[in-house]
């Protein structure tokens, strides 16, 4: 039985919804949101990646919208025109400058406003966007979505079916109910089709997809793979570090030891000291983390640094499928 404050939280959520179904701003070209019920990183940036580039390759203009979560600026600023970031982590946020230099041909637009970033990528990108990507926005609704994709992870489909704080979720699972899609990271068709069929209970009535996550070969950020046997301490400030740790676990590694630092940690001084001690004190070869961290270390410590990069890749069905309401809302 639900807690009053579960019923509380629950019903504020509906009304926010409610309120913004007839507030919501329009941009003058289609618009995909990716984003989550849960709190906590569930794939959504990979899969944001994924969908650019497929969008990218399939001949459409593509501009990324993000709130460049942890950033210690609030303007509206292009962090990429397609060719690369523009702007470092600190003005941009960690993952718009992860997807400016991942997705080539695809623009990136940060602002604590996804309507006015998208009214300055028509304004500034020449030409301008064919279709915008919202990066993290299955919440953000004071901008209308044309295609909206639900990121859930499947070692944790249902968040324990309860809200914060007692609970993983961030809005109620009836919330799946405005999804034209979920995709299931780290899973199969099958099972993203058995999730699927356990949120009809609450209203959900969309399409179901497997999608994998892999994870590349550790790379060398000049761009040489890491040598097999090769010692390593990692290095992480993501919402799920342990997925990080049991993948390279996994590789033929020798890994002697782990830092581990909140989610968008922003690596101030005393962390990058930090971090030089203990892999000074280690004798490891490297210094492996993330994409996300990477972005955010580069540059910025003197020592062997390393990636273990990570994909998304949903099952071809979903292509289709997308590809086919892409051609509805902006026929090539």
């Amino acid at each position: 039985m639900s807690s009053p404050w579960q019923w509380l939280y629950g019903t504020a959520h509906r009304l926010r919804r409610r309120w913004w179904a007839s507030r919501r701003l329009h941009l003058p070209r289609p618009v995909v949101s990716i984003g989550n019920l849960h709190w906590g990183g569930s794939g959504k940036t990979p899969l944001t990646a994924a969908t650019a580039a497929h969008l990218v390759e399939a001949g459409y203009r593509v501009a990324i919208l993000s709130r460049g979560y942890g950033r210690r600026d609030q303007q509206v600023r292009v962090v990429s025109i397609g060719e690369g970031p523009l702007l470092g982590p600190s003005l941009a946020g960690d993952e718009p400058v992860l997807l400016a230099g991942e997705v080539p041909g695809a623009a990136v637009v940060v602002g604590p406003e996804r309507y006015a970033a998208g009214r300055v990528a028509m304004q500034r990108l020449d030409p301008p966007p064919d279709v915008f990507i919202l990066d993290d926005a299955f919440s953000h609704l004071a901008l209308a979505r044309d295609v909206d994709l639900l990121v859930l992870p499947a070692s944790d489909p249902l968040g324990g079916g309860r809200l914060w704080p007692s609970g993983r979720l961030r809005e109620p699972l009836a919330a799946s109910v405005h999804a034209d899609a979920i995709l299931l990271s780290g899973g199969t068709q099958g099972d993203a089709e058995a999730v699927g069929k356990e949120l009809e209970s609450v209203g959900f009535a969309g399409r179901a997809f497997g999608c994998e996550r892999r994870f590349d070969a550790p790379r060398r950020i000049t761009g040489e793979e890491v040598a097999e046997g090769s010692r390593v301490l990692l290095v992480s400030g993501i919402a799920r570090p342990e997925e990080f740790e049991s993948a390279v676990g996994r590789l033929d590694l020798d890994v002697l030891g782990a830092l581990v630092f909140p989610d968008h940690h922003d690596y101030p001084p005393d962390t990058l000291r930090e971090i030089t001690a203990a892999f000074e004190e280690s004798t490891a070869d490297f210094l492996l983390t993330t994409a996300k961290d990477r972005v955010k270390l580069l540059g910025r410590l003197d020592l062997p640094l390393a990636e273990l990069p990570l994909r998304a890749i949903p099952e071809e069905m979903f292509w289709r499928w997308l590809d086919a309401r892409m051609a509805e809302l902006a026929p090539r």
